[in-house]
């Protein structure tokens, strides 16, 4: 056990293993990195990796998302919620626990007392009960994990309690909301919902006239409900969550111009938003679109249509489908409109 005689060397050498040890799934980063592919089922956990249960407690499965390189992720139209970017679930046995903390300790020892202020937290000096070895069976140790994706995000660095246990059939311990429920479970299912892109089909297309109504739609074959569930499997829980499309709001990219409705929102009908054109409608107003009243020059305008989702969950001992903050996402395109007032249809 090797002694460090100069005490600055030695305390630095103690600031920066407690700094470790504060939150060892963090420092330690290729714990917790997970992924999930759309169109697949994602499980990066099961079995022992890195001494640990779990590489990734949770399992996503994508098979229902949206998918394509246009589809992305909604941002929740409330700015003061986002998806955890960490959370806390089952990553030990008493037997992982013991193979990966033992060699950090021995390597960061400053000395008995050092030693023996680790060991205690966990009992380790207990042949038979150290680590909990008696429950094995019986309950796991839980640590944090990053959400995937939000490894760069400041929230990421939140989840700094220690490893704890938990019993078999036991909830969590209410004072950390970031443990993982079927709820935490369906707000890291809204992290990894992708919806299709939302360019709109333009009649006329890409190239319009200035005082001309223009109709505009989203294809109902790639604008339906999507979802994506998540579970824990050594818990036996689950969550689903859905996002369905409600809504398109169109901005012209301009103030010289009229949407209809005159909000600028297309609300859903019938399992579409807004209405193919169709030969003979010339003198209707379309129902979904925009009417530019100063040509763009040798330019364009940036016409944005943005889709709401409302998004909701169901999972484990849950009754019925459960709110969560609807989502948005939108894309630009080019619009050309000509200066000419005269247009047979």
């Amino acid at each position: 056990m090797p002694v460090v005689k100069n005490r600055s060397a030695a305390a630095v050498v103690f600031a920066a293993i407690a700094a470790l040890l504060l939150s060892p799934a963090q420092a330690f980063a290729g714990y917790g990195h997970g992924g999930s592919t759309n169109g697949k089922d994602t499980d990066t956990g099961g079995g022992e990796k890195d001494g640990s249960l779990y590489a990734q407690a949770v399992v996503f499965d994508t098979s229902k998302n949206g998918s394509g390189k246009s589809a992305g992720p909604v941002t929740s139209t409330t700015s003061t919620w986002t998806p955890p970017a960490c959370y806390y679930a089952p990553k030990y046995t008493p037997e992982q626990l013991q193979k990966y903390l033992e060699p950090i300790w021995e390597a960061g020892s400053t000395g008995y007392e050092w030693d023996a202020e680790q060991r205690k937290k966990y009992n380790a000096n207990d042949e038979e009960k150290g680590f909990n070895k008696d429950k094995t069976g019986k309950g796991y140790w839980w640590d944090s994990f990053v959400t995937p994706g939000r490894e760069g995000d400041p929230g990421a660095l939140s989840c700094t309690k220690d490893i704890f246990w938990v019993d078999t059939g036991d909830d969590p311990p209410a004072d950390i909301p970031e443990a993982i429920t079927p709820e935490v479970l369906a707000q890291l299912a809204y992290n990894e919902i992708r919806v299709p892109s939302t360019k709109m089909d333009l009649a006329p297309a890409g190239t319009t006239k200035v005082n001309l109504p223009t109709w505009s739609w989203l294809d109902a074959a790639e604008f339906k409900p999507v979802s994506v569930t998540a579970s824990v499997q050594v818990l036996g829980i689950t969550a689903t969550t859905t996002a369905e499309p409600v809504s398109v709001k169109i901005e012209p990219g301009t103030s010289d111009a009229v949407t209809y409705p005159a909000s600028g929102v297309c609300e859903i009908n019938n399992g579409r938003i807004g209405e193919p054109y169709a030969k003979g409608k010339a003198g209707d107003t379309p129902p979904c679109g925009v009417k530019y009243l100063r040509s763009s020059g040798n330019g364009s305008y940036q016409l944005k249509a943005t889709v709401t989702w409302k998004i909701h969950w169901t999972g484990t001992d849950v009754n019925g489908d459960q709110p969560l903050p609807d989502g948005t996402f939108g894309a630009d395109q080019d619009v050309v409109v000509q200066e000419i007032q005269a247009v047979n249809r």
